[in-house]
């Protein structure tokens, strides 16, 4: 059996329709914007501009975040084009499945659940250190022995166990849920760049470009940048490469339109919907995200900029304590709906993965009434809680960075190779000027893939190493299409 064995388009389609593992068609082109928009604008605002503006970029953070708008943008052509075209749950692991092939689909399906569960667990710690915040201001404390710096983080296990039972409950649920606390979050993040304009002074923002500063050791060291090892440059930040680092970092902060491709299956106009969904949340938060770097850089020197809750301290250091309440309970809020959509996200992928047996098919079944996998909803929500509430704060990002770029890197490539592999199919959007933007978007993923640190490589190349493992054991044997092909070589001529 070939590990290059693919899934048609055709067979994809027609598994949405099977009974035991059919999820309900209930959303609009309004809930897929708010779905990313809901995962999108949270970690890069509130979590982690202030940290990136300090240790890398300076005030340039804010050409890091265009930069990275840029790769995730020519990346977002992509998705949007397949997820329109084949309306199936599992986003880049359903298209490699049938462009590439099943090793390629369960490199990245392996790959997405790394992005997504991670991405959950980092956000869950940065909503914990945002609400100890909150309750501190609002009078109320948190006990320091299991708060967000603690070895138990009981505040991120808690949250991740309520979004968890919300997503089990049902998709429509979620998203009302979910556009309540969005709503919030918007007027919050509006209400920052109209205040915090009046707070920045032009002295902040010089120079806009901080000049290159030497590491601490001047050495190659774990946390030094791929790319700087590799081809000999002294490793540094600020600068040049501390604004493309930045790029690399806040790239974090992107991470949720490819989630909005996960619940293709459950869009009601597919075609029409998803590429509007995609394209529509990227746009209203990179233009967000400049606004806010422009505002958190010029209220204070980025020297001094806290890297926990960046944005209520930059108020509170203005004399504006009241804001800074606000802000706080705006990030509780909108914090919640980036881990919401990302658990949904990462129970889709598995979905589909169990739907073709490359996961434990039993896992993936939908319940009769709530519609949702119910049994692969809570185990992934359990393993979030313990990852959240147990991994020391600040460690995953860039994890769940390389991932995301992997993902996007094998999208892109695929586009072009399904137009040729596949010209007979009705695309009801196309990447404009393929295979030139395609080709693009997957060399600049590469390369800030090599601008993320030594560390992150390592650990990204054993997590990779025990999804082959897992495969060649469980996948390989059980795929459902390779059963289907050595049924179909039995069948006497």
């Amino acid at each position: 059996m070939s590990l290059l064995r693919t899934k048609t388009i055709e067979q994809s389609i027609a598994d949405t329709d099977e009974p035991e593992y059919q999820l309900k068609k209930r959303l609009t082109a309004l809930d897929l914007t708010v779905f990313g928009i809901g995962v999108i604008i949270g970690a890069g605002i509130f979590t982690l501009t202030g940290r990136a503006a300090k240790q890398f970029a300076g005030p340039s953070i804010a050409i890091s975040f265009v930069l990275a708008a840029i790769c995730c943008g020519l990346a977002a052509l992509c998705y949007a084009e397949f997820s329109s075209t084949v309306p199936v749950s599992g986003s880049a692991y359903t298209f490699s499945y049938f462009s590439l092939g099943e090793i390629f689909a369960w490199i990245i399906g392996w790959d997405l659940l790394l992005e997504l569960m991670l991405g959950a667990s980092v956000v869950a710690q940065g909503w914990s250190a945002y609400a100890e915040l909150f309750l501190e201001q609002i009078g109320l404390s948190w006990p320091a022995s299991i708060g967000s710096e603690s070895n138990v983080n009981l505040l991120a296990i808690l949250l991740v166990l309520v979004l968890t039972a919300l997503a089990t409950a049902g998709i429509k649920e979620s998203m009302r849920v979910n556009l309540v606390l969005v709503a919030i979050k918007l007027f919050i993040v509006l209400f920052v760049i109209i205040a915090g304009f009046f707070y920045v002074k032009g002295s902040n923002l010089t120079p806009f470009i901080p000049p290159s500063v030497p590491a601490e050791s001047g050495n190659v060291e774990i946390t030094t940048p791929l790319f700087q090892a590799l081809f000999g440059f002294v490793p540094s930040t600020f600068g040049v490469s501390g604004l493309i680092a930045g790029a690399s970092l806040v790239f974090f902060a992107f991470i949720g339109f490819d989630v909005v491709a996960t619940t293709a299956e459950e869009a009601k106009n597919p075609q029409r919907d998803l590429p509007r969904g995609i394209l529509g949340s990227l746009a209203i938060c990179t233009v967000l995200y400049v606004l806010v770097c422009v505002v958190i850089t010029g209220m204070q020197k980025y020297s001094d900029i806290s890297t926990s809750a960046a944005l209520a301290t930059a108020f509170e250091r203005v004399g504006r304590p009241g804001f800074a309440t606000l802000i706080a309970a705006g990030a509780v809020a909108g914090l919640t709906t980036v881990v919401l959509t990302l658990i949904i996200g990462a129970t889709r992928v598995v979905f589909a993965m169990s739907r073709d047996h490359l996961m434990p098919p039993a896992l993936g079944k939908t319940h009769a009434v709530w519609g949702t996998p119910y049994r692969l909803t809570i185990t992934i929500g359990i393993l979030v809680a313990l990852v959240a509430g147990l991994t020391p704060i600040g460690k995953l990002e860039e994890m769940v960075n390389i991932g995301t770029l992997a993902a996007f890197t094998v999208v892109s490539i695929a586009v072009p190779l399904l137009r040729r592999k596949r010209p007979d199919i009705e695309r009801a959007f196309k990447v404009p000027l393929n295979p030139v933007l395609p080709i693009l978007s997957a060399l600049i993923c590469v390369y800030l893939m090599l601008n993320l640190s030594i560390e992150t490589w390592l650990r990204f190349a054993v997590w990779m190493a025990l999804g082959f493992v897992v495969y060649f054991l469980y996948g390989y044997k059980r795929s459902r299409v390779g059963r289907e092909e050595t049924e179909h070589r039995n069948i006497p001529a």
